[in-house]
């Protein structure tokens, strides 16, 4: 029984250099797919962001029309909407909404 643990204290269990260098060549390969498509993921991200504002500053706008007077051939800008109450004073950007109407129909654009 003696004879039995001291043989399994002596035998030594570890990982080769092969096994070592095959693991790393595993993560290696991880991250070189996964690194572009977390920057598609952002990219893709910051472009809904961008539409998300438009539209808010569009609906700003109409609400604006609405309320106060037609939208001028100048456009309003996010700086009007935030003074007229429109738009929250924390709005990051400054962009400015135009009305055109062609053939009956109005369409409103983001500068």
């Amino acid at each position: 029984m003696r004879n039995k643990i001291k043989q399994l204290l002596k035998k030594e269990g570890g990982f080769t250099l092969v096994e070592l260098l095959g693991v790393i060549v595993i993560l290696g390969l991880i991250v070189g797919i996964s690194i572009p498509l977390i920057g598609n993921v952002i990219a893709k991200a910051e472009g809904d962001t961008t539409a998300a504002q438009e539209e808010l500053v569009i609906d700003a706008a109409k609400m604006y029309e609405l309320q106060t007077a037609d939208i001028d051939a100048d456009g309003v800008t996010t700086d009007e909407l935030i003074t007229a109450g429109f738009l929250e004073s924390d709005f990051d950007g400054d962009l400015t909404v135009t009305k055109t109407t062609v053939e009956g129909k109005i369409t409103y654009v983001v500068d």
